[in-house]
This record gives C-alpha cells, structure tokens and sequence, in this order.
C-alpha cells in the first residue's frame, strides 16, 4: 500500500471507475441478448487475467503471491466477479441497463450499514437522513409498474440488489485483506479465480456455448471493450482506490455510472426513462451525497456555531 498516494493516479483511476464502468451496463446488455450470463462474464475475466499476466511477464513483474493472498483473491473474485458480475449480467436479460445501474447507486448505503454491523463505524446525522433518502429513492425505482414486464423482470430487480449487497461487503474485505502489493496483479488474481468460479457455474447451469466467430460484430466490439477498459483498466482502479482512500469513497462512483447507463441505454437501446425513475434518481443520488459530506457539513456547523457566538 502506497504511503503517500498520487494525486494524479487517484484522479484517473477515480475517472475509470466513473465513466468507464458507467458504460459497460450498456456492453453488458448488448452482449446478453445473445450470449449465456455465465459464459460471457467467464470469457471477460479470463481474457482480462491472461492480458494482464502476459503484460506483467513483459515488464518482468513478479507473479508470485502467498497462499493466503490466492485465498483471499479468490473470496474477492466470487464477491465482485463471479457472484456480484455474472448475476447482474443474467439480471440484464430481463432489466434495462440504466434501471440497473440506478438501483445498484445505492451502494454507499449499504457500505455505510455493513461498515456500522460490522466495524461499528458511527453514523452521522447527516448519514441517516442519506439512508433515509436511499430507501425512498429505491422504493420509488422498483414500484414502477409499468416496468416491471413480468416475474423475471421482479427477480432480476432483486438479484441486482443482492449483488448490491456482495460488492460493498468485497469493497470493505478488499480495503483490509491481504492481498497482493501490486494492484495490477491483485486484479489479475481476481479475475483468474473469479473466472474459474465462472466457469464452473457456466456448466454447472449447462449453457449453451458458442464460438466468438458466429457473434455478430457489435456483441464482439462489446466483449473487447469490456475486457480491455472494463475489466483491465476500470477494475485495476478499482482495487488501486480501495488501498489508499476509504470504501465511502469508492462507492461514490454510483453517482456518475447510473447517469451514464440511462442516457446510453436510451439512446442506444430505447430504454424507458420515466418521470418517476428521473425523480428515484434525484432522491437516491441526493441521498448518497448526504451519506457522503458528512465532513463538509461537520465544517459548516462548526462555522454556523461560530457565527451565533
């Protein structure tokens, strides 16, 4: 873990968890109409691992990592990729990109409560008044009615929010385990072990297998762009930020990628943006904000209170 961290790498890598992942809600759908859940988030994250480990042999990085490291990219893997990915990927068969996107924006919601369970972490006032927003702001997202097409539309719905649930408990476990030093390695760990998970479920659930050279060209264009961008570089920054700034932070890429999935997903896919959705994203991003500027607002009641004196 680096001491004193670039100001220049935290702003990039901030930047690719931003814009970058904000776009691969739409890659992910495009290539889901065509292609088994599994399956295509198996191929992602070993392309991306073997990329990854063939450029570090290059550059004479050293792959070796302990035991306990293997293990805990492996518990890692399965909460961010295999589990907390690839269900969000099956969930995108039957739930627009930007709904999903949006109600995965309450992340830092649940971050903060895991971290309160868990670390017994103190919860502003500021922060309820947050989670308080949060809840309504979801509420009003999966009420819609008129989006909800049918019963697996409801499950996706859920099964999004459940992999809500596995990447904030992954973004405290990553930001105390040991893992290996090297953020590129560690992702290519995860994404090695997150693969092979992948994988197993792929057959476990037989899916049907077909050849990279029978998908039509934007479904490849998806896959290159999620493997290279999506996975390489947005998920090294990831795991880069999750070392050296606090897992609040982080999470507060929901605020950027849900705005990004909804416009892509309109203009490219004709997805429904409702008058209701506009305002669950007003009040849940608001939400998030609060949970966020606890600290700004410490300050400005400290200045109020000087003033009255």
């Amino acid at each position: 873990m680096e001491k004193t961290p670039n100001p220049i790498l935290i702003v990039l890598a901030f930047f690719s968890i931003y814009v970058i992942w904000g776009s691969t809600y739409l890659l992910n759908k495009i290539a889901v109409t065509e292609l088994p859940p599994l399956m295509l988030a198996f191929i992602r994250f070993i392309s991306a691992s073997i990329l990854i480990f063939s450029i570090a042999r290059i550059l004479k990085i050293s792959l070796r990592i302990t035991k306990r490291q293997l293990l805990n990219t492996a518990i890692a893997g399965f909460l961010f990729l295999a589990f907390g990915n690839g269900v969000v990927v099956w969930a995108l068969k039957y739930v627009d990109s930007g709904l999903a996107a949006l109600e995965i924006s309450a992340q830092p919601l649940v971050v903060l409560l895991m971290m309160r369970v868990f670390e017994r972490k103190k919860i502003y006032a500021m922060s309820l008044i947050g989670i308080l927003l949060g809840f309504i702001g979801i509420f009003l997202l999966v009420s819609q009615k008129e989006l909800i097409r049918d019963e697996n539309t409801v499950i996706g719905m859920l099964m999004v929010f459940v992999c809500m649930i596995s990447w904030s408990y992954g973004s405290i476990f990553v930001s105390k385990a040991n893992l290996p030093s090297n953020f590129f390695i560690n992702t290519g760990y995860q994404m090695l072990t997150g693969g092979i998970i992948l994988l197993i479920g792929s057959f476990t659930f037989g899916e049907v297998w077909t050849s990279p050279a029978n998908w039509t060209q934007s479904v490849q264009f998806s896959m290159i762009i999620l493997i290279v961008f999506g996975s390489i570089v947005a998920f090294t920054s990831f795991n880069y930020l999750l070392r050296v700034v606090s897992p609040e932070k982080v999470a507060t890429s929901t605020y950027v990628n849900p705005i990004i999935a909804l416009a892509l997903g309109w203009y490219f896919l004709n997805e429904q943006i409702s008058l209701q959705s506009i305002i669950a994203a007003i009040i849940l991003l608001t939400g998030v904000y609060f949970i966020n500027t606890k600290k700004k607002l410490t300050l400005y009641s400290r200045f109020y209170r000087f003033k009255r004196k």
